[in-house]
């Protein structure tokens, strides 16, 4: 019998969306997890659809929102980022053994929830006349993966509590835009985005102080430490304060993110 973390492992795995989709849908949650060390995998992970082309940050075109090719270019950048979250959310799933069962169906839960994003961001693109693949996109978020492979506490500060605490801060300036340009429904979906990413922040943070406790490490210096060591970018303003709170981030974190 599989496990849970083998299970994740095999949608991550899949190329094809439809079959990625299908595959986190239907992962069933009264497995076991099997903390245990994995085999290891025998494809390439993950999976990947044949487009988008992927391409340096810097090479992708800048568009304006006030046309119907600016919007879908976002929105399919958007579906692209949450199409990594999925595959991001996966990964910390089979990738680090020994950890509780909770870890592990908490980020389960951030791979179905993210799917749901993508659909609701890939339906709007269709809306646009346009599907996924159509745009080129960046690697940005996976390269931060295979750069934290190995360490759990690397994982945690630098993709959840870091790259996608970064949405938080640009969700509203971008609402703000996409209302002037008229598209209500992408400001909508942002809004579920939004709510649902302040959950997957504050898991980020919980389970990053979980860790560093049981490791005796203090985890605003190890932060740094780690931000250092990895290379992480460098943020800047303005910052969502109201959800940064509320996704657990604590004001000596926010004094000295706005400190800079």
């Amino acid at each position: 019998m599989t496990c849970l973390r083998l299970a994740a492992r095999a949608a991550l795995s899949q190329a094809e969306l439809a079959d990625k989709l299908a595959a986190v849908a239907a992962l069933d949650l009264t497995l076991p997890v099997g903390a245990e060390p994995l085999p290891p995998c025998a494809g390439p992970l993950p999976g990947r659809p044949a487009r988008p082309l992927l391409v340096p940050p810097g090479q992708l075109p800048k568009r304006s929102l006030n046309s119907v090719a600016g919007r879908a270019a976002l929105i399919h950048a958007l579906a692209h980022i949450e199409l990594n979250a999925i595959d991001l959310a996966l990964d910390i799933v089979w990738r680090f053994p020994g950890l509780p069962e909770a870890f592990y169906h908490d980020w389960l839960g951030v791979a179905v929830e993210e799917a749901g994003h993508f659909q609701l961001l890939h339906a709007h693109l269709n809306t646009l006349g346009h599907q996924y693949g159509d745009f080129p996109a960046h690697n940005g978020l996976w390269d931060m993966a295979e750069k934290t492979a190995g360490d759990i506490l690397a994982r945690l500060a630098l993709v959840p509590r870091t790259l996608e605490a970064r949405g938080l801060d640009v969700s509203p300036p971008l609402q703000d835009k996409l209302r002037q340009a008229g598209d209500h429904a992408a400001v909508a979906i942002l809004e579920v985005i939004l709510r649902d990413e302040i959950g997957h922040v504050a898991l980020g943070n919980r389970w990053f102080h979980t860790l560093c406790a049981a490791r005796g490490l203090d985890p605003a210096a190890h932060y740094r430490q780690l931000c250092h060591d990895y290379h992480a970018p460098r943020l800047r303003g303005p910052f969502n304060l109201p959800a940064r709170r509320l996704a657990g981030f604590d004001e000596a974190e926010l004094a000295a993110l706005e400190a800079g």
